[in-house]
């Protein structure tokens, strides 16, 4: 819970610090100063450096935004190790009243990947921890929100990441025809406390990444540096751009690695295409074999 990982962000000014786990209870917070941080001990605290501008907390992750006297390069370890030590201290990020009675508004936003096929939007809020796809309406036992966005003719497939939902259309209409349309419902049905995944399904998809933890450790050593190469290296990069890569085997023998791409990276031949050389070329670096080949399959 303590260790906290930095993360840029598509605005220069504004850093997330992420934790392992959720630190707020389905709730979005943002603080302009420190009397307007009652609600959190933390951002008081952060609000003391004279740099911090904006505090927003949700999720798993406190995102600061940074007036101009100072680059980040030069104080965010400091910030990343002060909120360390805050809360190994014991100290509350959100106290838990506020965080029980203070409602606020989501935010969704589109934006593009490198499938033009297929929009990612954004929710100010954790959605899951456990990716999820699904191909069609008969898939979506799991997700209430799913079954209801597959409601709109246009809607082909949908994938659900952490707290993002990208959607893949049919060509019968251009974003610009339905974007706004699709933005507001999943705004309204979040807001509206609908749900987005059945908690069964997310206890289910935990006991499923145990089963994986264990299969791994049964992995031969270059299949677990491959998983640990792409989870460090390739996964990040693919779910900012709405999508997913799972493993799937390591052929020995013929120097053959299979990965299966979800979401916005699957369906579209060009992004398939450059993700899986991408992916090739920094196995052959990193594991120092250039007689490796990846074979990507749409998921």
């Amino acid at each position: 819970m303590n260790k906290v990982t930095i993360k840029e962000t598509q605005n220069p000014t504004i850093l997330k610090f992420e934790f392992q786990d959720f630190i707020t209870q389905n709730e979005s917070f943002e603080f302009k100063n420190i009397d307007d941080a009652k609600a959190s001990p933390l951002a008081q605290q952060l609000f003391y450096l004279p740099f911090v501008k904006t505090i927003y907390i949700s999720g798993n992750f406190i995102a600061i935004e940074k007036y101009s006297i100072v680059e980040w390069d030069d104080v965010k370890d400091a910030v990343s190790e002060q909120i360390e030590k805050f809360v190994a201290d014991g100290g509350t990020i959100i106290t838990v009243d506020e965080n029980k009675t203070k409602k606020q508004p989501v935010t969704v936003y589109g934006e593009t990947t490198p499938n033009p096929s297929a929009l990612k939007f954004v929710v100010s809020k954790m959605l899951t921890k456990n990716a999820i796809e699904f191909k069609n309406i008969d898939q979506t036992s799991a997700s209430p929100l799913a079954r209801e966005l597959f409601n709109f003719p246009y809607v082909k497939e949908i994938f659900i990441d952490e707290n993002y939902i990208s959607v893949t259309k049919y060509e019968i209409n251009d974003w610009q025809e339905i974007t706004l349309e699709l933005r507001s419902f999943i705004k309204q049905y979040i807001e509206n406390g609908g749900t987005v995944l059945d908690e069964n399904y997310v206890a289910t998809a935990i006991a499923e990444e145990d089963s994986k933890a264990a299969a791994f450790d049964s992995l031969d050593v270059t299949s677990q540096q491959i998983i640990n190469i792409l989870e460090e290296y390739v996964k990040p990069a693919v779910q900012a751009d709405g999508g997913n890569i799972a493993f799937e085997s390591y052929d020995e023998e013929n120097k053959t690695v299979k990965v299966i791409l979800q979401g916005a990276c699957s369906g579209c031949p060009s992004s398939t295409f450059t993700l899986k050389s991408g992916i090739e070329n920094m196995l052959k670096s990193m594991l120092n074999d250039e007689s490796i080949k990846v074979e990507a399959a749409n998921g």
